[in-house]
């Protein structure tokens, strides 16, 4: 039996008119990873609420593997994180995840990417949650997806309005010792469908609906 057999979602394909996304095999999750220790942000900010860019180079790689290999090893049904890697002409230039929690019964998604620093300011960010958002609410059924970040995430909110999110509210986190305001975003299928604008194909993905907690149309 092959891996797909067990494990469909190795097969699993999102394409944009730029990108691809996938489920990383072990040489991608390993190119990914070298590119975290080359940077992701400035130094100087902290966008994560789990601030596991705060390392050394070796140690910010490692953390991807790690990260990458736990969601795959707790993956269930009712809580779920698909990690994607973003290629753009076959180069690795980051990675965007979607996850939910009983989406079965609550039909929601929740975000989150990053790219290598080279790859920042092209556009690229926009197109690989675009992405997952087809994923989410054409081909799995959501009703709506969540994003959030930090005040000075210019970049991410730009993100955000492109795609139709509207504010859903505030919380505060700590960040290296100081509060920190993450601004909460909501983005519900009406207004997706409303800014919808980037041609998305996906493949591979009727044998993995049975792991995201969705029935295959009969």
């Amino acid at each position: 039996m092959s891996l797909m057999s067990y494990w469909p979602l190795a097969g699993l394909q999102v394409r944009t008119p730029r990108l691809e996304l996938r489920m990383p095999d072990l040489e991608e999750l390993g190119a990914l990873a070298g590119l975290a220790a080359q940077g992701v942000h400035d130094p100087a900010v902290q966008p994560f609420t789990v601030a596991w860019t705060d390392a050394e180079p070796d140690e910010r790689a490692q953390r991807v593997l790690q990260w990458h290999w736990r969601c795959w090893a707790d993956w269930r049904i009712d809580a779920w994180t698909l990690n994607l890697v973003v290629l753009r002409d076959g180069e690795m230039v980051g990675t965007q995840s979607i996850g939910a929690k009983d989406f079965a019964v609550c039909s929601e998604v929740n975000t989150g990417s990053w790219l290598g620093r080279t790859h920042h300011g092209q556009g690229i960010g926009t197109e690989m949650r675009a992405a997952v958002l087809e994923l989410a609410f054409a081909r799995l059924g959501a009703d709506s997806a969540l994003s959030g970040a930090f005040e000075d995430n210019l970049s991410s909110h730009g993100v955000s309005r492109k795609l139709g999110y509207e504010p859903d509210g505030l919380e505060v986190h700590a960040v290296r010792g100081k509060p920190a305001v993450i601004r909460r975003l909501r983005l519900t299928r009406a207004r997706w469908e409303a800014h919808r604008s980037v041609p998305v194909e996906v493949t591979g993905l009727e044998e993995c609906l049975p792991l995201f907690g969705v029935r295959a149309e009969s």
